[in-house]
C-alpha cells in the first residue's frame, strides 16, 4: 500500500497533457491528500463493515507494523519511538476520531492528544482514552493467518493488555478483517490516477525498449 502511494505520487500528472514528474514536496502533498481521504472517508466505512469500533495500532521505531507503514506521513521514513495511533467510531452517532497517543502528531492528519505533563505514562494515557470511548471491540493487529495483519509485537500486546481494566481486556479482538480491507481497498481519488499511471508506465516501457536507448 505504501509503495503504491509512493508510485502514484511520483507518476501523478497535474496536467493530463503533461508527463512531468512531481517534485518531492508536491509528491508529499499529494500522498498527504490521499491519506487524509482514506482516513476520513474510507476507514469509518471499513470499521463499520467489519464491526470494529476502535482500532489500536502500536509500533516501535524501526520495527513498524505493516499497516502503520501504509499510514506513515509522507515525510517520515519510520515510526518515532513508540507510536500509538487509535481510530474510534461511535456505533450510535457514527462520529469518527483519529488520534495519536505519542509525543508527536502523526503528520498533518492525526493529532497527538497525549499531554506528557499531565500523564507521564504513555500506556496509562492510552488506557484513559480507551476507557473514555468505551468501545465494544478493541481491534488489534494480531492474526494466525494474515501476516500483514499480525504486526503487533508480543511486548506491545502485553503492555496494552495489562494496562486495561478487566472488562476492556475481554473486548480485545483481532482486527484481521479490517487490516486486510484497509490494504486491499482503493478510494475514488486513488482510482482517478491509475489510468495516468498506465499511460506513463507504457511510455517508459516504449522508450526503454526502443532504439533511443538500445543500440543493436
Amino acid at each position: 500500500m505504501r509503495k503504491i502511494l509512493i508510485i502514484i505520487s511520483i507518476l501523478f500528472i497535474v496536467n493530463l497533457n503533461s508527463q512531468d514528474i512531481l517534485p518531492l514536496k508536491e509528491r508529499a502533498e499529494f500522498i498527504n491528500k490521499l491519506q487524509q481521504d482514506r482516513f476520513n472517508n474510507l476507514l469509518p466505512k471499513l470499521m463499520e463493515k467489519t464491526g470494529i469500533d476502535m482500532w489500536v495500532l502500536i509500533a516501535r521505531e524501526y520495527n513498524e507494523d505493516p499497516i502503520i507503514k501504509t499510514m506513515l506521513p509522507p515525510t517520515w521514513l519510520n515510526a518515532r519511538r513508540t507510536t500509538i495511533i487509535v481510530f474510534s467510531l461511535d456505533s450510535k452517532t457514527k462520529e469518527f476520531e483519529s488520534v495519536a497517543i505519542a509525543r508527536y502528531a502523526f503528520g498533518d492528519n492525526i493529532p497527538s492528544i497525549w499531554n506528557k505533563e499531565d500523564q507521564p505514562n504513555q500506556w496509562e494515557a492510552l488506557k484513559d482514552y480507551i476507557v473514555s470511548k468505551n468501545p465494544e471491540k478493541v481491534g488489534i493487529n494480531t492474526s494466525s493467518y494474515e501476516s500483514l495483519a499480525d504486526g503487533l509485537s508480543k511486548y506491545h500486546f502485553d503492555q496494552l493488555y495489562n494496562v486495561l481494566p478487566q472488562k476492556f481486556q475481554s473486548r480485545v479482538v483481532s482486527a484481521e478483517d479490517l487490516a486486510i480491507a484497509w490494504i486491499e481497498t482503493r478510494t475514488e481519488l486513488e482510482m482517478t490516477v491509475f489510468s495516468q499511471l498506465v499511460e506513463i508506465s507504457s511510455a517508459i516501457i516504449r522508450e526503454a525498449f526502443s532504439t533511443k536507448v538500445i543500440t543493436p
